[in-house]
């Protein structure tokens, strides 16, 4: 509005100035200092019209200011805060679960559970501390006190944030460039969790040889989020899960059953074929050869102790032989092939078998899901797992030495 001003009082001037035959200097200096050298000019060359003039003069400048006054009022009138992306989102702060009920009263029917740090859209807030939520297939109510809402940072760390590869083999490497060193391997349709976004076209995941760069031109991002369950949902998970642990055992027992029964005939056999005229050089060769014990057991202890017998056995990508080679999930895979329990060669498939369990309540025989990798775990916060190319099948201690995204228990 001040550049106007000047222009507009200079143009009235220019405007006086013609008409005036009163002669007058030119200054040369800014356009607010030229203008006032004009006013006083005009002013101490009093005549009728200049008085006109300098009376004019005076009501642009007031009705100046007063433009830009309500100009600025306009502006603070017309701008409004600008709204969280998660101002209406609530997180679940609580030890395992908050009940959704069918009205703002602790005492109303429950409706479904909202797990810790479990997500649902505020619908209404009541006068007695309830927020009406909706989260997954469940709308209901859940009291103030057990969820925190529009908190932005709350709702990030709640999710997890994904890259999901979608080309066959995907190559993980040490910086976000194509000049780097290849880090590792990862297998299509494999999930990543995301650890890295500040880098334009890469993003930073995690995996099983440590934090590497992939490029998002062969990536699927997405955010991952927990949402409630309804009391059907929770009965049907809970039938299924049980079931699926009955056929396990099932499974088990028949596999141990068929690995005794090949014991004992591997036993008579090499009764019968015993000699003293068994050559030293056959003794020798076969000595020489690491021998592995048939699985013993349907429980989580015996698939560790089948599974040990493997460490320091080589890593192979895409392999599932425990002799000669394997990834991560073909080792777990085919450990507990052994015991009759068919799973898939994938370490985010393998999120979904058997039932989910807790880390605090973690058992042997469990199946430790990680970022692009899974192990078993053996007891003692220490899991055996198909590590690397470096390091082949090992233990590793701590189980969280990386987070832990899902356990599962088949037995």
């Amino acid at each position: 509005m001040k550049v106007n001003y000047v222009k507009l009082t200079a143009g009235v001037l220019t405007g006086f100035m013609a008409l005036s035959s009163v002669p007058y200097a030119v200054y040369a200096a800014g356009p607010t200092a030229g203008v006032a050298s004009y006013t006083s000019d005009i002013v101490s060359t009093s005549n009728t019209l200049t008085a006109g003039v300098t009376s004019m003069l005076t009501d642009v400048m007031l009705k100046g200011d007063e433009t830009s006054e309500n100009a600025t009022d306009v502006a603070t009138t017309d701008a409004e805060p600008v709204k969280s992306a998660y101002a209406d989102t609530a997180v679940a702060q609580v030890s395992d679960s908050v009940n959704i009920r069918a009205s703002a009263d602790e005492n109303s029917e429950s409706l479904g559970k909202l797990y810790n740090n479990g997500i649902g859209t505020v619908l209404e807030t009541t006068d007695n501390g309830w927020y009406k939520i909706q989260s997954g297939s469940v709308t209901g109510y859940v009291k103030g006190d057990y969820v925190v809402v529009g908190d932005d940072a709350l709702v990030q760390s709640a999710g997890r944030r994904v890259a999901t590869v979608n080309t066959e083999t995907l190559k993980v490497r040490t910086t976000a460039s194509t000049d780097a060193e290849v880090l590792g391997l990862v297998s299509g349709e494999d999930d990543l969790t995301v650890v890295d976004e500040s880098t334009a076209g890469w993003v930073g995941v995690s995996t099983a040889d440590g934090t590497g760069y992939v490029s998002t031109d062969y990536v699927t991002l997405d955010t991952e989020f927990t949402y409630a369950e309804s009391k059907e949902e929770e009965a049907a998970r809970l039938a299924k899960e049980e079931a699926e642990r009955k056929a396990a055992e099932k499974a088990a027992r028949k596999a141990e059953e068929k690995a005794r029964k090949a014991e004992e005939a591997k036993a008579a056999k090499a009764a019968a074929k015993k000699s003293s005229k068994s050559s030293s050089k056959s003794s020798s060769s076969s000595s020489s050869e690491k021998s592995y014990s048939a699985p013993s057991g349907s429980n989580g202890q015996a698939v560790v102790n089948y599974a040990s017998q493997f460490v320091g056995n080589p890593y192979v990508y895409g392999g599932s032989s425990l002799t000669n080679g394997t990834d991560c999930s073909g080792f777990v895979m085919s450990v507990y092939a052994q015991f009759g329990i068919s799973l898939p060669h994938s370490s985010s498939a393998m999120r979904s078998v058997g039932y989910g369990v807790s880390t605090s309540d973690m058992q042997p025989g469990d199946i430790i899901c990680y970022s692009g990798h899974v192990a078993i775990y053996c007891g003692g916060n220490t899991i055996v797992h198909a590590s690397n190319p470096s390091d082949g099948i090992k233990y590793t201690s701590p189980a969280n030495y990386k987070s832990i995204i899902a356990v599962r228990r088949i037995f």
